[in-house]
């Protein structure tokens, strides 16, 4: 979506890489002046995709184009609204699909009945909106909720990396020899 808004013309993001510029501008940007459908809502699942709500943004992007006669690639009088629209859907979508996942696990006896976590990283737990939300979310269903900081939060090498030192430090599951080890690429 930010590449889509071209957001690295923008003054306030040139430097900013897509998701970032996307929370940087969805901050002072009105996210009911657009609403965009939620992907896979047929599905009672736990599964997330974003491909039918970058289709669903893309196609609004270009209404917008047209409506203010500008050429793809320059930038909407309302990118802000726009940003926070998305940033608003995506968080939606994630707590949909977080929460099903939550009541399985209680349901099936999968967690713990106390001290349940929730733990999230990846790119998406360094926008602070979105971690926002999935805290109420874990609050509301007595789960700690645990992300790394930001700063590891960008690479999945970096993440994996993390991951590896907090196992290593609780001593749990380290391996001292690969020999027998099997891995697909699936």
């Amino acid at each position: 979506v930010a590449r889509r808004l071209s957001l690295s013309k923008h003054p306030e993001c040139h430097s900013m890489a897509g998701g970032q510029a996307i929370e940087h501008l969805a901050q002072s940007g009105n996210q009911e002046r657009l609403t965009f459908r939620l992907p896979m809502r047929q599905y009672r699942n736990c599964d997330f995709s974003f491909s039918g709500l970058q289709n669903i943004v893309s196609n609004a992007i270009v209404q917008k184009e047209k409506e203010e006669g500008i050429q793809e690639g320059e930038i909407l009088s309302c990118v802000k609204d726009v940003a926070a629209a998305v940033q608003h859907a995506v968080a939606v979508h994630i707590i949909q699909r977080t929460y099903r996942a939550m009541l399985f696990c209680i349901k099936n006896s999968i967690l713990p009945s106390k001290n349940a976590t929730l733990v999230v990283s990846g790119g998406v737990a360094s926008n602070q909106y979105i971690r926002k939300v999935l805290q109420n979310l874990a609050d509301a269903n007595d789960f700690a909720l645990l992300c790394p900081p930001p700063r590891l939060c960008t690479d999945n090498g970096v993440m994996i990396a993390w991951n590896g030192i907090e196992r290593l430090r609780a001593g749990l599951g380290v391996l001292h020899s690969t020999a027998g080890v099997r891995y697909e690429p699936r």
